[in-house]
């Protein structure tokens, strides 16, 4: 049977951590980068000029914050998974595993420097929303899902 890690306890009130499994953790992160993304469009879309002073301003760093975490060690995620659930060809998607981690790494930075500046404005999130970078790391992940979810079924 496969590594499995910690995750954010469905029950806050209980001080046990859930064990979840490779495929249930990508699932989480997975939400959370949609949810991000989603409210990156939304946040570009209103024309603010910096984060200061708007309810979407003081949350669009915790999205950011969020985004990031969803991405930290997200390639090992998926190799947890490869390996895990025994696939076939594993090295083919391990090949493509390794494409994914460096999108993710490649993503994380852009999101970083933004979470660095002193002042987020729309503009910048769009410009963030339309970086390579970020639209690589999402195409792969919709690519990784829709391949492993056809195996698993």
């Amino acid at each position: 049977m496969g590594r499995r890690g910690k995750s954010e306890n469905p029950n806050p009130e209980s001080k046990v951590p859930t064990i979840v499994s490779a495929r249930e953790e990508l699932a989480r992160r997975g939400e959370t980068i949609e949810r991000a993304y989603e409210y990156m469009l939304a946040y570009a879309a209103q024309g603010l000029p910096s984060d200061s002073g708007s309810q979407s301003g003081g949350e669009l760093r915790g999205w950011l914050t969020r985004f990031a975490d969803a991405l930290d060690d997200i390639g090992e995620q998926y190799r947890l998974l490869v390996k895990s659930e025994g696939i076939a060809s594993s090295k083919r998607y391990l090949a493509f595993v390794k494409v994914l981690d460096r999108d993710a790494n490649d993503a994380l930075a852009a999101i970083h420097l933004v979470l660095a500046q002193a002042s987020i404005s729309s503009q910048t999130i769009d410009n963030l929303n339309a970086s390579m970078h970020l639209r690589a790391l999402l195409t792969d992940i919709f690519l990784i899902d829709e391949v492993l979810k056809a195996k698993a079924e």
